[in-house]
């Protein structure tokens, strides 16, 4: 069986999802795309051997479709392709708010057609190894985590989105359209949050667009976490995320990037290091993930996310990260802007 894939929105992601594509192992082929700016469409198409089409015609001759567009107008794409029956690859976030992320949940679960999120932080080693390390019993409890996630304002550089200073277009800033990959690794590894509070800045001028987040998160466990978000214009750094994890007996300070490093230690147990390709190969020997997903990325390896979702397709899935897996995240970013809105007053989920 070999799948149609078509692709709705050709910018910066979906560059990101082709070159996924080339490294997955399941028989595919992009067949159609589709994007508002012709010409970005028609290179995409070029690129891939596919045919630039309307949307309407691309629904009709595809088996998968990959939304990636910007994010307002993620759920009435994704009704439509599930309406058709098409198995759908959303990114993040996945909407404007959580009533329309739920709304989205609704419309493919009712399809029953296979679904993914772009939650791509849980597909990259060393956080798959950050999970393990604090549910191991060694470890004793979460007692804090200190997350900071600092990124070049997209509307420049490599991903030249500008949308994302558009609040029809994608909502609010960093804290939503990057940072939800912070809050839902954040409540995949300590578990369910409790109340947060917030504090936001627009410093590029930008109204209703946060460019610095502020954020502090109660886990139920009692386990305490403060997340510091900033777009900023030194163009020359690239992306990066700086963890450090503090439990009872463990402690854990790692570089979320697949080419970074992580270093932990339990009490009475002297320090390890893993870095790059190596974190990887550690995650595969116990069973974290699947030999069969690595793709090597400069300087390290991590998981491709599609081939769990394209084999979800030939097997009738379900995929491992559907879109109901990002409703939890949703529900924390609106909690924290609540918060900032309501000059920093705790908001309970």
């Amino acid at each position: 069986m070999t799948i149609r894939v078509g692709f709705l929105g050709t910018g910066f992601i979906a560059r990101t999802h082709r070159w996924f594509l080339e490294h997955a192992s399941v028989d595919h082929r992009i067949v159609a795309v589709h994007d508002p700016d012709t010409e970005r469409a028609r290179t995409f198409a070029d690129r891939v051997g596919a045919d630039a089409v309307a949307e309407e015609a691309l629904l009709d001759v595809v088996d998968a479709v990959f939304v990636t567009t910007w994010t307002s107008e993620h759920e009435r794409l994704v009704a439509a392709a599930a309406e058709r029956g098409a198995a759908v690859f959303c990114e993040k976030p996945l909407a404007l708010d959580t009533a329309s992320a739920q709304r989205m949940v609704d419309a493919v679960e009712a399809s029953g057609a296979v679904d993914q999120v772009g939650l791509i932080l849980r597909f990259i080693p060393q956080f798959l190894l950050a999970r393990r390390l604090v549910r191991d019993p060694r470890a004793g409890r979460v007692l804090a985590v200190s997350f900071r996630d600092d990124q070049f304002i997209p509307i420049q550089g490599h991903y030249g989105s500008d949308w994302r200073v558009d609040p029809a277009r994608c909502g609010r800033g960093t804290l939503l359209e990057h940072s939800i990959h912070d809050v839902d690794v954040l409540q995949w590894l300590c578990g369910p949050v409790h109340s947060v509070t917030g504090a936001l800045r627009e410093v590029h001028g930008h109204r209703g667009i946060d460019d610095v987040a502020v954020a502090r998160i109660e886990f139920d466990s009692g386990a305490l976490a403060s997340l510091t978000s900033i777009w900023h214009d030194i163009v020359d750094r690239p992306s990066q995320r700086h963890v450090e994890v503090f439990c009872d007996d463990l402690y854990v300070r790692m570089d979320g990037e697949p080419h970074g490093s992580i270093t932990w230690q339990y009490t009475g147990e002297p320090q390890q290091e893993l870095t790059g390709a190596d974190v990887a190969h550690d995650c595969i020997e116990h069973a974290d993930a699947s030999a069969a997903d690595l793709v090597a990325v400069p300087g390290g390896a991590m998981f491709n996310p599609v081939n769990a979702f394209l084999g979800a397709i030939v097997t009738g899935g379900p995929a491992p990260l559907p879109l109901r897996a990002a409703l939890p995240a949703h529900r924390i970013v609106d909690a924290i802007y609540a918060s900032a809105d309501g000059s920093g007053a705790v908001v309970r989920l």
